[in-house]
């Protein structure tokens, strides 16, 4: 009689001369434990405290899941940090590229990215009233340290450079926590984590639930590798005909084969019998899968398929990994899933880099509005909702200035200043523009007569023409535009109540000032399709109940009071005179024009 150990580990009699047969099953995998341990000061993560390197090894090891990592990780970088107050506060802005590199921005990205959570080393200067540099440290140097019940916050980390190799004589190197103490240390960490339940020391990745998907692709990897390495062998059965050893030498046996041999690196399972003679070995017949190439092409693309998933990519192609939809056909789709992307997924994790960046800039009391420039083209870029120019740069990354800001209804109008006519002049008439008015020197002329000595007036007797017309100098009049009230309404936009607020102060406008905001799209939102259209025309949009005054002012210190109102003005200059249905429609509200002045089209 004989005894073997059966798939439960118990012990079995079987009769002699017969065979006992065993198989080695692989581990699988495990979500990572947080261990602390009674006689260390620090926390362990994962199996052997050693899941950051996990991590690494995965990543390294997946083609899809290294490049989801990889590509994200360059999204949220994008093209670096900037912020939309920079031209407003150069200094500050200055102060913050000097202390944000690059290089070391862009590694707390991936880390971030890669592990779930990023460290910064926080170096002060002398006097320890500023912060004078931050780096980058690598996350798996760290390990968080224990903490008393009653702790809200990790209050310090430990650094060691390789855990892997660290030993119990080994002191790693605490480093405090940032911003924990009156009075800092030379050297602080700030642990850069998003918050995850169940979760305080450490954080786990967003795509923790593809990790198995990850090491199924790395299998598969590593057994079509040695496949061909190894001549496509086939798996191997070990018939020990000698005997049938002991409980605890079968297992000594098995241990001692399945650390050398198994594994997808060596192609298959190993399959052991333990035999009293040769003539009682087992027989192995051979079950051939006639579609294994299919059965491989669909785990491949199953686990492919599940790593996306768990990153979040809404399309592969975003990350340059082509798919059977084609790039050509599905333009629209690209940009939806773009737009989506950057949304859902990069710009959570730039938020978290950005707020840890506001506390270290606070400090060195810098206040900025940091945004990272996208990798996004222009045209994939969202824009519908913008409301203002400095969450437009925020989703471009383009800097915004006055000569070219896209603006609506909702923003204070700045290209459009206008001016508060001082006491230096004094309004003479009001009118509306018609085509039938005089033109703008003549309806000065007829108003306004320039101030003149005595031998001036002489010599200008002695040389009059009756039927001549007069030139007057433009230096002492003005014409400038008012925006006025035709219709009024509760319901005002925000640009016509913003207009009129300041009509009641006594600001007007040069017509150069009004085509400049024409041009630069002010009030555009109310255009046809969000296009720039003319203020000078359509005031306020669609339905505005708003005109222009145009308005005439003498320069009083060179200017004596009115002259006949009834003068009659000979022979004027045509080009004296403005054409076009701007000039005709600046005296009518919309509301009064063709579909209450909406574009041709419009119901």
């Amino acid at each position: 009689m004989s005894k073997y150990i059966n798939k439960n580990r118990k012990t079995v009699t079987t009769p002699k001369n017969k065979s006992v047969f065993s198989s080695v099953n692989l581990s699988s995998y495990n979500i990572p434990e947080i261990i602390e341990s009674k006689n260390k000061e620090y926390v362990e993560f994962g199996a052997d405290n050693n899941y950051f390197k996990f991590l690494i090894n995965r990543a390294n090891g997946s083609a899809t899941s290294g490049a989801c990592i990889t590509g994200i990780a360059q999204m949220i970088y994008g093209k670096g940090l900037d912020a939309t107050d920079s031209s407003k506060k150069p200094e500050s802005y200055a102060r913050m590229i000097s202390l944000f590199k690059k290089e070391q921005v862009r590694r707390l990205a991936y880390d971030l990215k890669l592990t779930g959570q990023c460290a910064i080393q926080i170096i002060y200067s002398k006097d320890k009233k500023t912060i004078q540099k931050v780096e980058h440290l690598p996350i798996e140097t760290l390990r968080a340290e224990k903490c008393a019940p009653d702790d809200k916050e990790v209050q310090a980390y430990y650094y060691f450079a390789d855990w892997e190799e660290i030993k119990p004589s080994d002191k790693p190197l605490r480093i405090p926590s940032f911003g924990l103490t009156d009075t800092p240390a030379p050297i602080e960490i700030m642990y850069v984590k998003p918050y995850e339940a169940g979760l305080f020391y450490y954080s786990t990745p967003d795509y923790i639930s593809g990790i198995s998907f990850s090491q199924i692709e790395e299998e598969i990897s590593n057994f079509h590798v040695n496949n061909i390495q190894n001549a496509f062998a086939p798996s191997a059965l070990i018939n020990f005909n000698n005997g049938v050893p002991d409980e605890a030498t079968q297992r000594l046996i098995e241990q001692k084969f399945t650390s050398k041999f198994s594994g997808s690196s060596n192609s298959g399972k190993l399959m052991m019998a333990f035999n009293d003679s040769k003539d009682s070995q087992a027989d192995i017949t051979p079950i051939q899968i006639s579609d294994a190439h299919n059965q491989y092409e669909f785990i491949s693309k199953e686990a492919q398929s599940k790593i996306m998933m768990s990153h979040r990519i809404v399309s592969p192609m975003l990350l340059g990994i082509k798919d059977s939809t084609g790039f050509g056909n599905n333009a629209e789709e690209l940009k939806n899933a773009s737009i989506l992307m950057q949304n859902i997924v990069i710009n959570p994790f730039q938020e978290t880099l950005t707020d840890a960046f506001d506390k270290i800039l606070a400090y060195n009391g810098i206040a900025l509005n940091l945004y990272f420039k996208t990798l996004q083209p222009l045209q994939f870029i969202d824009l519908e909702n913008v409301k203002n120019e400095e969450t437009r740069e925020e989703e471009t990354g383009v800097k915004m200035s006055k000569e070219n800001s896209n603006f609506n209804d909702d923003e204070m109008l700045d290209a459009l200043d206008g001016e508060e006519v001082d006491d230096e002049w004094e309004l003479v008439e009001k009118r509306e523009y018609s085509e039938d008015n005089k033109n703008l020197e003549d309806w000065a002329e007829g108003l306004i007569k320039e101030s003149k000595t005595g031998l001036q007036k002489l010599a200008t007797f002695i040389k009059s023409k009756p039927n001549g017309k007069s030139k007057l100098d433009k230096s002492y009049y003005k014409v400038r535009y008012e925006y006025s009230e035709k219709y009024s309404s509760n319901n005002s936009r925000k640009f016509c109540k913003t207009m009129m607020s300041r009509t009641s102060k006594g600001v007007v406008y040069r017509k150069e000032d009004i085509d400049q905001a024409s041009f630069s799209g002010v009030n555009k939102s109310f255009g046809h399709k969000g296009q720039n259209y003319s203020l000078f025309r359509f005031k306020g949009g669609r339905n505005c109940g708003h005109f222009f005054n145009e308005n005439l002012y003498r320069l009083k210190s060179k200017t004596e009071k009115y002259i006949s109102r009834g003068k009659e003005v000979d022979n004027i200059p045509s080009s004296y005179t403005p054409k076009g249905k701007e000039y005709k429609d600046a005296k009518k509200a919309p509301k009064d024009m063709k579909n209450g002045g909406a574009y041709p089209t419009g119901k």
